[in-house]
């Protein structure tokens, strides 16, 4: 077993980037595990394409993003990410697993990985929302061509491609799809299709204006389908919203529905959930983004704050009450292994 720590960060995304920083400029003894790469959920967009949020809303320091053009692509945002780690030295484990998490008898918790074990005061959830993807649960929906996340459109030039969803990730993978050579249909719900309110989650304007001209120019079809029935090798059969049933052929399809987060390390420990605007997520805090339980907190894409923007500000507020919460325990039991925070501060 490694040194006692003051923070175990799980996840190495905007979220758990800002709160390695934050726990850095605390003086903490921290460290970031991350079962994937920086930014993981980041290097799964879509290649090449910009993001939605603007640099303000996406960049680790103000002025540090700076992007060719008004909003960074998925490859100028990874950068900046990255070079945030190596420029200020943030203490991350890539390629290493959370398996399990025990609550210690007197305080703080033993964490289980891939690689070890590690002794912490406290621990700070910020893991993605998009660990698992939802599923039709359809017969084929387990096919090779069945995709449930969209990384490029160039593998499918000149064929034809289905995408199902209603969200932003649907129908920017249409329309990427459609600008760059696949004879591509868009299935979606009609209330999907006909909402215009951003609050209730309606497509990015951005996103529909050119949307729509790749429909006036006959390159991408919509259909409002009411249910998918089957996928098969060579096509898609579907019934629409008016209770038709048609069958459309297919080299590909893109089910893309949504995700969840994995919340089941939490559960374990008998984290409390609530329904969240498009998931379950933990209840916390709203203030300090504490759990139910003693010394657990979360932050990022899971919790009710999941734009990125708020997913870098929350731990910037948060570590700073966890460093507290921290000499304060030392004070009050002398020797703990926070001990040596104290003697820093």
């Amino acid at each position: 077993m490694s040194e006692s720590l003051d923070l175990l960060i799980i996840g190495a995304g905007p979220a758990g980037l800002s709160a390695a920083d934050a726990a850095a400029r605390e003086g903490l003894n921290y460290l970031v595990i991350e079962k994937g790469t920086i930014a993981d959920t980041i290097r799964h967009y879509p290649v090449g394409r910009p993001l939605f949020s603007t640099v303000n809303e996406l960049e680790m320091r103000e002025g540090t993003l700076k992007p060719v053009r008004e909003k960074p692509t998925r490859e100028e945002l990874l950068s900046h990410y990255i070079h945030f780690v190596l420029d200020h030295n943030i203490q991350i484990n890539n390629d290493e697993e959370v398996t399990e998490i025990d609550r210690l008898k007197a305080e703080g918790f033993l964490v289980r990985t891939t690689q070890g074990e590690y002794k912490t005061a406290r621990v700070l959830f910020a893991i993605g929302a998009m660990a698992h993807p939802r599923r039709l649960n359809i017969p084929g929906e387990d096919l090779p061509k069945v995709h449930h996340t969209f990384v490029e459109p160039y593998p499918y030039v000149r064929k034809d491609a289905l995408v199902v969803g209603g969200g932003n990730s649907a129908a920017e993978a249409a329309l990427f799809l459609s600008e760059e050579g696949a004879r591509t249909t868009l299935a979606i719900w009609r209330e999907d299709w006909e909402n215009r309110d951003p609050k209730a989650g309606a497509m990015k304007h951005w996103v529909r204006g050119p949307l729509e001209h790749e429909i006036a120019a006959g390159r991408l079809h919509v259909i409002l389908y009411k249910q998918i029935v089957e996928i098969s090798e060579p096509e898609v059969t579907l019934v629409t919203d008016n209770g038709e049933t048609l069958t459309i052929a297919n080299a590909v399809v893109f089910v893309l529905i949504g995700s969840d987060a994995d919340l089941s390390l939490l559960k374990k420990l008998g984290v409390k959930t609530e329904p969240g605007k498009l998931t379950e997520v933990p209840v916390y805090d709203p203030e300090t983004f504490e759990t139910n339980i003693p010394g657990l907190y979360v932050a990022g894409h899971f919790t009710h704050a999941r734009h990125i923007k708020e997913a870098i500000a929350v731990p910037r507020r948060v570590v700073p009450l966890i460093a507290l919460s921290l000499r304060t325990a030392v004070e009050r039991v002398p020797g703990t292994p926070t001990d040596t925070l104290l003697r820093r501060s």
